[in-house]
Parts: C-alpha cells; structure tokens; sequence
C-alpha cells in the first residue's frame, strides 16, 4: 500500500511518475510533436474559422489536461497527447502573441515567462528534475513549462525564419545544431544534467517546427510545398507508431523520494 503523505513534502501528495524516462526515443518523438503541433495549428487556422478551430483545440487541450491530471500513473498514449494539445494550443498562443508584439518581442516575453516559471518552481521546489515530479504542484509546474517552452520555440523559430530571413530549412538546419551544444557541454564541461535537458528542450520546438514549415510552405516562400493536412497525417502516424511501439517507461524518480512514496 501507498503512504500519500510524505516527510520530506507536508504540503504535497506524492504519486507515481507520470513523465516519461528520457530516452532516444523520447527525443525523437518529442521532435516529431513539435512538428506536428506547428502544421496542425496552420491547418486547423486555414480550413476551420478561427472562431471554430481555436474553441476546438482548446477544448481538448483542457480534456486531455484533465486526464492527465487524474491519471495515477504514466500512461504513454494519453502523455503524447497531451503533448501534441500543448504543442498546438503553444502554436497557436504564439500566433496571437506575436501578432500584437512581432516576433522579437514575443521572443523576448517568452524566455521571461519561461525564466520565471523555472525560478519560482526551483524556489518552491528545490529541483527541477523531471526525477521529482511525483506531486501535484510539480506536475503543474512541469506542465506550465512545456506550454511555454512550446510557444518560445515557435517565436523562436519565426524570428529566425522570417524576421531574420534564414528561411525554414536553414532555421531548422541551425536549431538542431545548437541541440548539440548541451551535450557536449554536459559531456565535456560537466554541464548539470537538468540544465542541458532543458536547454535541449526548448531547442526541439523550434527544430522540429522549422522543418515542418519547410515541408508545408509553398515553393515560393521557401518550401518544399507538400499540403499541409498530409504533413500532418503523416507525422501522426509516426508519432502513433512510436508510442505504441516505443511509449516509454515512467521516469525514476530520486532516491530520497522513492523511499518516500514506499513507507
């Protein structure tokens, strides 16, 4: 039997992990969804009005959110979706965002959102380890994080494309070198590994976004010129394909609190 109350925490409620341990396949999934969240949103926005398509993804936004936060343990299909939801409902944020204060600007609002949220969650907290995101209020703080990680990117990856005009295939070239950095800075200079996760993190927004505009932008505007509800369905499936195939398994979580949920 569970122990819901805890020594090291008063004011929390352990559970079990619900993220996934980072794997390759983590890595290679969570690019996919940024991609996918990108085009989606652009297709939802030129096929519904957007009085229809906001509400709608919205709405299962915050379903998908519900369910996560009942769910009583790591679920893969139901994490990924809550992803894809966070990664279209951040696109579109981003979107209304940055039509009123330009892609610089929006940027610049993004990364002083995503640096408060890191602060008072480390304030809070004392870690910002996806290995301690067993209670409720972490589980909250990671969420927040990963909405505003994936509307940084977006920003990101449109500052760099088209206000800096890389276009999207060079954006997209120049972001996923950039993921090399906290590796190696992890590996060589002893970067901490929550730092280096994070960094990765957001870089893989704007990767997989920019390589996704460059799929589904017309020729003229720097594309390759694929539709964009194919490039969707076709990242779908992969991604569908992956979960199923290789969902993952709950993160560990420390030591310290391990023992904790066990007593």
């Amino acid at each position: 039997m569970y122990n819901y109350k805890t020594e090291f925490n008063p004011q929390a409620t352990t559970m079990l992990a619900k993220v996934p341990e980072i794997t390759l396949y983590f890595w290679i999934t969570k690019l996919i969804t940024t991609g996918l969240g990108e085009v989606a949103s652009d297709f939802l926005f030129e096929k519904l009005n957007p009085f229809l398509s906001v509400p709608i993804s919205v709405a299962i936004f915050v379903a998908a959110m519900v369910l996560q936060f009942k769910s009583k343990k790591y679920i893969a299909s139901l994490y990924w979706l809550v992803v894809i939801m966070v990664s279209i409902f951040g696109t579109t944020a981003a979107d209304v965002i940055r039509a009123g204060l330009g892609n610089t600007v929006s940027t610049l609002f993004f990364i002083a959102s995503l640096a408060a949220i890191f602060r008072i969650w480390y304030v809070k907290e004392k870690s910002l380890s996806i290995h301690s995101i067993n209670t409720r209020r972490r589980e909250v703080f990671y969420w927040m994080t990963v909405l505003t990680t994936f509307a940084l990117g977006t920003s990101a990856g449109d500052l760099t494309a088209s206000s800096m005009h890389l276009g999207y295939l060079d954006s997209g070239i120049m972001f996923f070198a950039f993921l090399f950095i906290p590796a190696l800075c992890y590996r060589l200079f002893h970067l901490k590994e929550i730092t280096a996760f994070w960094i990765a993190y957001v870089l893989t927004r704007p990767v997989g976004a920019s390589f996704a505009d460059w799929l589904s932008a017309a020729p003229g505007n720097g594309g390759v010129g694929y539709s964009k509800g194919l490039v969707s369905l076709v990242l779908l499936i992969v991604i569908v394909l992956l979960v199923v195939f290789r969902g993952g398994t709950p993160a560990k979580m420390e030591e310290t609190q391990q023992l904790a949920v066990n007593q």
